[in-house]
């Protein structure tokens, strides 16, 4: 490593942060697309990703976890509800309180919608040795983890919750699929937004005044 030329670590280190860039920006265009094939909203696709896999939520957890305005997310789980993609519960924990579920059948078409870029991923991951997949998956599980710091921070700056935590996952190909940000339905993993990578986000947004 020390060997490495400071011009060239500079250099192939911005070359990691143009491509994480770039990879942000053409999923987000991949999810535009399949929200706009389901008739969903950006923002609706992010809620059922996060239900997808830290399970039952509560709308005001799950409003901190997409960033979105408390009564903005009323009405995207209003939306969700009548067209079948969540139920709303009463909380197991606390009668008095709700969460919200995704509807597992409706799961296959979301996988559907992302076959493509699942195929390209396992054919792509067959290309390198189980030691460089760790690797990888560690820069990326890393990467995640810088994003949700910084908005974490931009956050506390604006009085507003930190990103409640993600759950734990087990093996190299969980990590690679949960720092892309994957949608998950079984073992499948579909590819979300890199946070803290992208440029720019569609969809409706926190009010930072609110």
């Amino acid at each position: 490593m020390n060997s490495v030329l400071p011009s060239t670590r500079r250099k192939s280190t911005a070359d990691i942060r143009a491509s994480l860039r770039e990879l942000g920006l053409q999923l987000s265009l991949l999810n535009h697309r399949v929200s706009a094939r389901l008739e969903l909203r950006d923002a609706d696709l992010e809620c059922l990703d996060v239900l997808s896999r830290r399970g039952p939520l509560g709308p005001g957890a799950l409003a901190r976890s997409v960033g979105l305005h408390p009564a903005t997310m009323t009405g995207v789980l209003d939306r969700l509800e009548r067209a079948g993609w969540v139920v709303r519960e009463r909380d197991p924990s606390d009668r008095r309180g709700v969460v919200v579920r995704a509807v597992r059948e409706r799961g296959a078409e979301l996988v559907a919608m992302y076959s493509g870029m699942n195929a390209s991923m396992t054919k792509l991951c067959a290309g390198y040795e189980e030691a460089e997949l760790a690797v990888i998956a560690d820069f990326l599980a890393r990467t995640t983890a810088a994003g949700r710091t910084a908005t974490d921070e931009l956050a506390a700056d604006q009085g507003d919750s930190p990103s409640p935590p993600t759950r734990p996952i087990g093996n190299t190909a969980d990590h690679l699929g949960n720092a892309v940000g994957g949608l998950t339905n079984g073992s499948t993993a579909l590819p979300m937004r890199l946070s803290g990578v992208e440029l720019g986000e569609r969809g409706e947004r926190a009010d930072p005044t609110g």
